[in-house]
């Protein structure tokens, strides 16, 4: 089972660099837009894990490294997992919508994920209910989850 959309992005490259749009009004998977905001991870096996919100929307693109990211979604009879790999040498856009568990792990150094939220978080001025279920990094597989895999 598909739990997130992962789109390609499109870079334009002429002589005086490149330009890709991360996310658009008019893109299949928008919904709203709440905030912008960066993640850096400055060591490669950084883990952040896992929470899941009600509301809100997240789009995840990498745009410096590379990450494994994991999404799980639980019901009364099983777990239903997606694994997604994403590198700024081929750029995409990961869409979660709310309900999904997700976290990753930097697989290089200083990897920086650019992040859209549907929602402000926290609300306005910071001053607002948390739209996050969190639980610990090794809930669903242990630590084998993050493990890399040779193929």
């Amino acid at each position: 089972m598909k739990l997130v959309e992962v789109t390609d992005l499109t870079t334009h490259v002429d002589d005086r660099g490149n330009l890709t749009e991360l996310l658009r009004t008019d893109d299949d998977d928008f919904t709203v837009f709440g905030q912008v905001y960066m993640v850096k991870s400055r060591s490669k096996g950084t883990i952040r894990a896992f929470h899941k919100h009600e509301e809100m929307w997240d789009w995840f693109t990498i745009i410096k490294g590379s990450a494994k990211f994991r999404f799980y979604q639980k019901n009364e009879v099983d777990v239903c997992v997606q694994e997604v790999v994403l590198s700024s040498d081929k750029l995409q856009r990961i869409a979660v919508p709310p309900g999904i568990y997700h976290g990753w792990m930097a697989l290089e150094d200083d990897t920086i994920l650019m992040s859209t939220g549907s929602e402000l978080y926290m609300g306005e001025n910071h001053d607002g209910e948390l739209d996050e279920e969190r639980i610990p990094w090794d809930s669903f597989d242990g630590a084998e989850q993050w493990e890399v895999k040779n193929k």
